[in-house]
């Protein structure tokens, strides 16, 4: 990977190593993009309070999500495709999550499939789940995490209709891509990446390929998600699946506080506030810029973490210094892992770890107990 300074550096090295079609699929919002660059742009404008002469000889980021220890409040959050950015990309992600000691989330629209990842780590990972029209599918699934014993159910909520996102179109997004003579081009400029993906079998949809009655091949994400998708998810569906799911569940794409309160309702033990990472309504609010009112609405009746945006320690702890007591990263992560496999994804959480390590003690603390808005320049 060469010298890496911070995970932007990684982002570079992927978008040179990976096919455009799914770099694209990564680095892109919906529509206008205005909620996709409101992301980081509204977590950069948060300026912090230097402090000096406090002794910060002795610091720990370390924090709890859903009882676990964690080294820092971070978690890999659930990203479909991720297969396609480097070959068996799920595997390798949770891997390297593990050994850091960080939870990993399976999307559902992976490409490796919940038993792949399960028979490669030592450890619980967490699913996350769409809602499908097929409740059969749905109540499969969730069995098949039970018994792949992953250790939280993640539902996301913001997915009801897929947003429309102006590069994937361009593109034709498929997995895997569709030989045209344009793609073909691409990819001739991406050997290792072809290369890695011709050692794998794992190149479609695994969890849900062979797993649905009548689907043999389902190379197009947006035919999938448009026919399967659910617009009539209503919060009783949501309490249904939570009473299928014995363990802790998550509940994903909160942006609203009365939002939050119905997730609460319904028995969520973590809220995520996110907007899909801009990828659905293009023109909500910033996650960060939602994040104070949905902690002041639920106060200690859950956790609630924040994801969208987060490319630094900094914006961590950014995070944490309003209310969050967690945060999940998506694209960080595949950037390290495009650029570099199992390798880059470590590399993004040691930047992320150090910079949040730094970035708290120059704020005057020593622990992420410590830190609330006070460390912010209001």
């Amino acid at each position: 990977m060469g010298v890496v300074a911070c995970v932007e550096d990684l982002r570079k090295q992927m978008q040179r190593r990976v096919p455009r079609m799914f770099y694209d699929y990564c680095e892109s919002g919906s529509w206008t993009e205005s909620t996709f660059e409101a992301n980081e742009t509204d977590l950069q404008a948060i300026k912090f309070r230097q402090r000096v002469a406090i002794d910060v000889s002795e610091r720990s980021t370390a924090m709890k999500m859903l009882g676990q220890d964690v080294p820092m409040p971070v978690a890999l959050a659930p990203t479909g495709l991720t297969g396609m950015q480097h070959a068996d990309g799920e595997i390798l992600a949770a891997q390297a999550a593990e050994a850091f000691g960080v939870p990993f989330t399976l999307s559902t629209m992976s490409i490796c499939s919940i038993e792949d990842v399960a028979a490669n780590t030592s450890k619980p990972f967490w699913f996350q789940l769409y809602v499908m029209r097929d409740r059969n599918f749905i109540r499969n699934l969730v069995e098949r995490a039970k018994a792949a014993n992953c250790s939280a159910l993640m539902i996301t909520l913001d997915l009801q209709i897929m947003g429309q996102r102006h590069k994937d179109i361009r593109n034709g997004l498929s997995a895997p891509p569709k030989l045209t003579l344009r793609n073909i081009a691409n990819l001739a400029t991406k050997p290792s990446w072809c290369l890695g993906m011709l050692g794998t079998k794992r190149r479609q949809f695994r969890n849900i390929v062979g797993h649905v009655e009548g689907v043999k091949d389902m190379s197009s994400l947006a035919n999938w998600t448009t026919s399967q998708f659910d617009p009539r998810l209503s919060w009783e569906d949501v309490a249904e699946i939570r009473r299928m799911w014995d363990g802790k569940v998550i509940l994903k794409g909160i942006l609203d506080a009365e939002d939050a309160k119905q997730a609460v309702n319904v028995g969520a033990d973590v809220i995520v506030v996110s907007n899909h990472g801009g990828r659905q309504l293009d023109g909500a609010a910033s996650s960060i810029a939602a994040l104070p009112a949905i902690v002041d609405a639920v106060g200690d009746k859950t956790e609630v973490w924040m994801d969208g945006g987060i490319r630094t320690g900094q914006d961590v702890l950014r995070a944490v210094a309003l209310g969050a007591r967690g945060t999940l990263i998506g694209r960080a992560f595949l950037y390290g892992l495009g650029a570099g496999g199992r390798a880059g994804v470590t590399r993004v959480l040691e930047i992320l770890h150090k910079e949040l390590d730094l970035t708290m003690a120059l704020c005057g603390r020593s622990n992420l107990s410590e830190v609330d808005d006070t460390i912010l320049l209001k």
